[in-house]
């Protein structure tokens, strides 16, 4: 049962992002459903890498104990550095958004204002 904690994690983090990008208005709690989903994945993406009684993926002379996979480890370190820049953009995106409707809601944004 405790090795499906980080499951159970990664479950909860990408339901409570989908919900938040499906059912929330203001633009700002979108963007936190989809960090929360983004780091769900990398959650997920390490728990992948897990092996029991497994050290660290770097290589050493004359190590012969049982190494976790580095290659999820890799595409996380990728993930994190490719949703800052996302988040950011975002981010200021909604800042250009905010000064030219003065609104974070999704809805009234692009609609006529009366």
């Amino acid at each position: 049962m405790i090795y499906n904690i980080p499951y159970i994690a990664v479950a909860a983090l990408i339901l409570i992002g989908l919900y938040a990008v499906i059912f929330k208005r203001n633009l700002i709690k979108i963007v936190i459903g989809i960090t929360l989903i983004e780091n769900g994945v990398n959650l997920f993406l390490i728990t992948l890498a897990f092996r029991e009684g497994s050290i660290a993926p770097i290589y050493r002379e004359g190590q012969n104990q049982i190494m976790s996979l580095p290659v999820p480890h890799a595409l996380t370190l990728t993930s994190i550095v490719i949703g800052v820049a996302v988040l950011a953009l975002m981010l200021s995106l909604i800042i250009h958004l905010y000064r030219h409707y003065n609104t974070l809601d999704a809805h009234k944004i692009g609609r006529e204002q009366e």
